[in-house]
């Protein structure tokens, strides 16, 4: 058995079980990528793929088991790799870090620019995606790191580390009548439409349970994955938005006014996660710490609370 028909099997399987755009990916011929995938099955001994004709369809129930161990040999490959490195080229490399819209316009920023201070030659990339693919991308070692509210804490093949804990604000135009009310409350937020989160995004289920268990139904009318979106459409004037705070941004933010909701709703928990098979690379090491440590810091962040 051999690494390369590992990194086909698993390189097959990310692409749809194309065999051409495998082969692209992989820099090959789209015959040795075939070849490799039947040498693999000849010495495991069973069919890796079920098929239909010639075409592959879906993984066979063995092939679905081996592609998780494959991942976790070439986690491990990786890791000697990187142990390697880390001795003969310690400030050269690159870091992926997986993050959702939220973190990755809001939060990161001024950790990146510390980061880079500190690590000049270090390439980094940003992958954004729903927190269920920032899960996948840690486990399957696309990303070093990822960083989300939903789902990280649920898996056991990854670390999870909460960093920090949020809340939600509502946010309307200068002279909404939302905004002269001396107390806001769950039947306040609905007598008016709504503009917030899509499921599975920045805390939405808990926003809906938190309604749910109160026996009332707000009147959501728009549901984005980024906030910023929300925002263009409260100025719009479609209805009020709720947000997370710390997406609220007093410089840029001037013709809308917020109003905290931290009583209404359960707090949140951010937490960034890594495969517990990864071996961190001391960069690696110093940005999870880097981040926490500016999260922690209640001046620079307002409304956030350090775990």
């Amino acid at each position: 058995m051999e690494l390369r028909q590992l990194r086909s099997l698993i390189t097959l399987v990310e692409n749809g079980f194309s065999v051409s755009r495998a082969a692209d990916q992989l820099c090959l011929v789209q015959s040795a990528v075939s070849q490799h995938i039947s040498r693999l099955e000849a010495e495991v001994g069973v069919r890796l793929f079920m098929r239909h004709g010639k075409r592959l369809v879906n993984l066979s129930e063995p092939g679905e088991l081996i592609v998780k161990h494959a991942y976790r040999v070439l986690a491990e490959t990786n890791a000697i790799v990187d142990i390697g490195k880390e001795n003969t080229a310690p400030s050269t490399g690159t870091l992926n870090v997986g993050a959702t819209h939220t973190q990755a316009r809001y939060i990161l920023p001024p950790i990146i620019k510390s980061f880079r201070k500190k690590f000049p030659a270090i390439e980094l990339h940003i992958h954004q995606g729903t927190p269920e693919q920032l899960v996948n991308m840690a486990i399957k070692g696309s990303v070093d790191i990822s960083i989300c509210t939903e789902a990280l804490g649920e898996y056991t093949e990854l670390v999870s580390v909460p960093c920090y804990r949020w809340n939600r604000s509502v946010i309307a135009p200068i002279g909404h009548p939302i905004l002269r009310l001396e107390e806001l409350t769950l039947q306040t937020l609905c007598e008016y439409p709504m503009i917030t989160y899509v499921f599975g995004f920045t805390g939405r289920g808990n926003f809906s349970d938190t309604f749910k268990k109160a026996k009332l139904s707000p009147d959501v009318i728009l549901g984005a994955a980024d906030t910023d979106i929300i925002k263009t459409y409260v100025r719009e004037g479609l209805g009020i938005g709720v947000i997370a705070s710390l997406a609220y941004c007093q410089n840029t933010d001037t013709d809308l006014v917020r109003r905290d909701l931290a009583t209404l709703f359960p707090w949140e928990t951010t937490k960034i996660a890594y495969h517990k098979d990864k071996f961190l690379r001391h960069y690696q090491q110093y940005f999870i710490d880097l981040f926490i440590e500016h999260v922690s810091k209640p001046d620079q962040w307002p409304g956030l609370k350090p775990c």
